[in-house]
């Protein structure tokens, strides 16, 4: 005979636990996917959330479909009323808000009464950039 005849490898030969090493690149892609996918998006699902809760009376806000109106009302807690133009005021629900872009400033009731001078002067506060290349240095 030319051709000398093939065994079969015995069943469990070489390494033991072979379900264990079947298993492991599966449980490695979860942690993978986890980390890279699953995560971030729990994250930003969180912040979305925080953000509808903290919409109130004249923030500047952009709608899912791309409307960008000001917050005139909030109805309740899933209802909003924004004011997409002068004198023209949509209902909306909380949830179709993509992104805040503005909110007011509060009135500040600790500021001194004439004390403060206008941001960019050069006097008192400064610009950013001014604070950021040293041009309040006097």
């Amino acid at each position: 005979m030319l051709i000398s005849p093939a065994y079969a490898q015995a069943a469990g030969g070489g390494m033991g636990g072979g379900g264990f090493e079947a298993l492991l690149p599966l449980v490695l892609i979860f942690v993978v996917f986890y980390f890279l996918l699953i995560r971030p998006q729990q994250t930003k699902t969180k912040q979305h959330r925080a953000m509808l809760a903290a919409v109130r009376r004249g923030d500047k806000v952009v709608t899912g479909g791309g409307i960008i109106g000001t917050v005139a009302k909030v109805t309740d807690e899933n209802e909003l009323q924004i004011e997409i133009a002068e004198g023209v005021r949509v209902r909306i629900q909380r949830q179709t808000i993509a992104a805040v872009l503005t909110h007011p400033e509060p009135a500040n009731q600790n500021a001194p009464a004439g004390g403060g001078s206008a941001p960019g002067t050069g006097q008192g506060g400064g610009s950013f950039l001014s604070k950021l290349f040293g041009g309040d240095k006097k």
